[in-house]
């Protein structure tokens, strides 16, 4: 047995650092190890020698010993190679990588029970402002002193002093218990001929225990849930796990509904909304096996499943899948690495695929399952154009009277309907009618957006909020404040305004910011509680409502704007995403969208319907420009809160480009927005042929620089967002 290890220690900076394993300690790739560093502690995970080379190798008599082994498995050799696949092309370090697999701490250590605290319905004798607000905002929730003072956004003090007075007791609970067993033979569905028939093709490939990848094609409302959940009923009749993907938080809830109504009880959930407590519960059950089926955000992803039998991606079209921040991946592409290195089925479940998914059909590395039609009596709903130009919107309205008669008769219908605009808040820009000014982010180059609601202006791109004042700061003009252009919480005013005895919803993520918010949503909508929702792409997709019949896109134009490659075949998918909702059920939907270019192909294709003629010429085009996925994208994006600084490392990165056949190198440029979180930022953009290895250029390219430490330079390969 060796007594030397190569461990990666979750340090992004540091390489893999070699460790000496004490007598009686046994390790072996992927334990995962507690080593000392100077005076610090770290978990880290043991890797092979071999795979992993050390920068500068140490002899035996100078290493220190290992301190500990987790009480936790060892993260399996296909977990492990799905971190290197991800480090190198996403030339991230592989520290960042391995980081995200061990994302709850606490589910290494071997307790299994935790004291938590509870409100008991008593009212202290003193019951200041700030206790009051605890208790109301707390409710009959449960968790730790920290998340309490969280949830009721007071200090740790607060609650200890509730505690002391006995409004809210400790209470110890099991954080291991075991998870329910999803039972396969709970409620089988009834299912269409076209969907037995591409079920029976997705259980056979779970059956196979192979990797094959697999789009499911399906119009919106066709029952592609239902289709895959036999794949994951056959996963279960195995013991094998299953994980799948959803792009929103807010999808979660119904879909846990979903799941139980077919299963008999609920998945294992992973996303951000979790407690510190539910997480390691989780991530020990996904360890051990126990966990037969998880749904999560894409961070589920990089889970340590003990034996993967199954990966779904929902909604596989969405950009929400590309990670912005930290390690750059993309979860639809990662996912279907997971599944070659697991050897499972992987099913990309999609009413609008993505051009790149729809090019590895036709290069036959994926199988297409189509379903196109809606399942039982419901129809496909009708769809319209409304000219703004030829119809425009009363002055000072931003709903075509056409729309405007539609949501009036659908009301009078005891329908409902949903008004779709992608822009949160009451409106995107506020200025003085005075002096002009504008209210920008001081810390981005963005327009504070106002929240009326909350009677705030938020930069929805670092979160700096302000109270909205009631004089101009530039000339000190009061009442002199102008709202400029719509955000959904305007549309809301005007429907209010329009419609006074209509029960109006706005559903964003300033509203539906949790499982438990997305839940209480869908109990009003199926209750009747709500006749119209007006809201962001948040409800795109995901929901079902059968009586709701009547859907208005308000500004069709809007995700247009910009110059994104991928605008067209984003505004398409989100458009028909939001179609989709209408006549659900056995009553028809009508579809209204709201456009100044009603001429323009990728309108006419959402009219028509004629969703293969818009694909084959945005194919096409992409084909002629060389842009994904026929050519290779790769963003440098350099920062500082220097600006000089960022300038001068920026044009030094371009100077140093490499001059290779089949790659150019564009900027650097002051990016879209210039500065974020008080950053200031510049891009290139590396355009290179499919068949470069650009990973491997730029690699060899940065490394040979310097730059100072106040300077970040970060790579995005493949990216999204071009801002």
């Amino acid at each position: 047995m060796s007594t030397r290890a190569r461990v990666l220690v979750l340090n992004s900076a540091l390489g893999p650092l070699d460790y000496r394993v004490p007598a009686g300690m046994h390790v072996e790739p992927g334990s995962i190890v507690v080593a000392p560093l100077g005076p610090r502690q770290l978990i880290g995970v043991v890797w092979e020698p071999e795979r992993l080379p050390s920068d500068a190798e140490v002899g035996d008599n100078r290493l220190r010993n290992l301190l500990a082994v987790a009480d936790a498995p060892p993260l399996g050799a296909a977990l492990r190679r799905l971190v290197e696949w991800t480090a190198d092309y996403y030339l991230a370090p592989p520290a960042a990588v391995v980081r995200m697999t061990l994302s709850s701490t606490s589910a290494l250590e071997g307790a299994r029970t935790v004291t938590e605290y509870r409100a008991t319905g008593d009212v202290p004798p003193r019951l200041t402002p700030q206790r009051e607000q605890a208790l109301e905002r707390i409710g009959d929730r449960q968790g730790l002193i920290r998340e309490l003072a969280a949830i009721a956004d007071v200090s740790d003090a607060v609650i200890r002093g509730l505690v002391k007075a006995g409004a809210i007791a400790a209470v110890e609970v099991d954080i291991d218990s075991p998870f329910p067993r999803p039972d396969p033979a709970f409620g089988p569905p009834t299912l269409s001929a076209d969907q037995q028939a591409a079920a029976d093709t997705l259980v056979g490939h779970v059956a196979a225990h192979d990797f094959h990848p697999t789009l499911l094609d399906g119009v919106t409302g066709s029952g592609k849930t239902e289709v895959y959940f036999e794949a994951v009923a056959e996963s279960i009749r195995q013991g094998r796990q299953c994980l799948v993907l959803l792009p929103e938080i807010a999808l979660t809830e119904p879909f846990l509904k979903r799941f139980h109504d077919r299963f008999g009880c609920e998945p294992v959930a992973w996303h951000s909304g979790l407690r510190s407590t539910q997480r390691r519960r989780a991530w020990r059950a996904i360890a051990s096996g126990e966990a037969l089926v998880t749904v999560g955000a894409r961070s589920a992803l990089f889970l340590p499943y003990r034996n993967l039998g199954l990966i779904v991606v929902d909604e596989a079209h969405e950009t929400s899948f590309k990670q912005e921040e930290g390690v750059h991946y993309h979860a639809r592409d990662v996912a279907v690495m997971r599944g070659k290195f697991e050897g499972c089925p992987v099913i990309l479940a999609s009413a609008t695929p993505a051009i790149e998914t729809r090019q590895q059909v036709v290069l036959g590395r994926y199988e297409e399952l189509k379903l196109p039609g809606r399942f039982g009596p419901a129809e496909m709903p009708s769809i319209e154009a409304i000219d703004l130009i030829a119809e425009p919107p009363e002055r000072g309205r931003w709903l075509a009277p056409k729309l405007v008669k539609a949501l009036g008769e659908t009301l009078a219908r005891g329908e409902q309907s949903l008004l779709f605009l992608n822009r949160r808040g009451y409106a995107p820009l506020t200025l003085c009618r005075n002096c002009g000014h504008r209210f920008q982010c001081p810390n981005c180059t963005a327009w504070m957006v106002e929240h009326r609601l909350t009677r705030r202006l938020a930069c929805h791109h670092c979160g700096h909020v302000m109270p909205t004042p009631r004089a101009c700061p530039e000339c000190s003009a009061e009442d002199s404040l102008v709202a400029c252009g719509p955000g959904v919480e305007r549309i809301a005013d005007e429907v209010a305004a329009l419609f006074p005895e209509a029960k109006v919803a706005v559903v964003t993520s300033d509203t539906i910011w949790s499982p438990a918010k997305a839940a209480e949503f869908v109990g009003r909508m199926e209750a009747g509680d709500i006749d119209i929702v007006v809201g962001t792409q948040l409800v795109t997709k995901g929901y079902h409502f059968p009586n709701l019949t009547l859907v208005g896109v308000v500004d069709a134009d809007l995700g247009l704007e910009g110059g994104d490659l991928r605008a067209a075949e984003r505004t398409f998918q989100q458009i028909r995403q939001v179609s989709g909702r209408a006549g659900r059920g056995e009553k028809p939907g009508h579809v209204f969208i709201q456009t100044h270019s009603p001429s323009a192909q990728v309108m006419r294709a959402l009219v028509t319907g004629d969703a293969d003629a818009f694909y084959a010429a945005e194919t096409e085009a992409r084909a002629d420009a060389g842009a994904p996925p026929f050519g290779r994208y790769a963003a440098i994006i350099v920062s500082s809160e220097d600006q000089a600084a960022a300038h001068d490392v920026a044009r030094s990165v371009a100077a140093a480009a490499p001059r290779i056949d089949g790659m150019a190198v564009y900027g650097p440029a002051p990016a879209p927005l210039a500065m974020l979180r008080g950053r200031h930022r510049f891009r290139l953009l590396v355009h290179a042929r499919r068949a470069l290895d650009v990973q491997d250029v730029i690699r060899g390219w940065l490394g040979g620089l310097d730059w100072q430490a106040k300077v970040r330079v970060t790579v995005d390969v493949d990216p999204y967002n071009f801002l």
